[in-house]
C-alpha cells in the first residue's frame, strides 16, 4: 500500500465481525496540527467530527463504499471497518484528497460550514 498518512491500515483483529477484514485508523490524539486546523475552522477535531466529516466525503464522492466500510471512534482514534484490503484502499483513494496533507484539510475545511456538522 502506498503512503497512506495520516491513516494507517492492519487486518482486523479477532472477535471483529467476519465481514470486515481491515481497520483503517487514524491516532486523532496525536494529530495535533490537524486538531489545531479543525478548530481554526470552527470544528471540533475529536475523533468524532473525523467520522462525520470523512463520512460525509463518502457519501458524497464515493457512496457505494458506504456498504463496505463501517465508521466509529475509540480512544482518540477514528477507525473505519472495510470489507477487504481492496475496499480499504477505495476509501483511502476517495478520502486523501482531502485529509493527506494539512493543505489539502485546510482546503476541504474551508469551504465546509460548521453550521451543518455537530462534532
Amino acid at each position: 500500500m502506498s503512503d497512506t498518512f495520516p491513516f494507517q491500515t492492519v487486518p482486523a483483529p479477532p472477535p471483529i465481525s467476519p465481514e470486515y477484514e481491515v481497520l483503517v485508523f487514524a491516532d486523532v490524539g496525536g494529530l495535533e496540527d490537524y486538531y489545531r486546523l479543525f478548530q481554526h475552522f470552527g470544528f471540533g477535531g475529536t475523533a468524532a467530527s473525523w467520522v462525520e466529516h470523512l463520512e460525509t466525503i463518502v457519501e458524497e464522492h464515493c457512496p457505494a463504499l458506504l456498504e463496505e466500510v463501517e465508521f466509529t471512534e475509540s480512544s482518540g482514534a477514528f477507525v473505519a471497518y472495510a470489507a477487504s484490503p481492496a475496499i480499504a484502499e477505495q476509501f483511502l483513494a476517495c478520502v486523501r484528497p482531502y485529509f493527506g496533507s494539512l493543505e489539502l484539510l485546510r482546503k476541504y475545511l474551508g469551504q465546509a460550514d460548521p453550521g451543518d456538522f455537530f462534532a
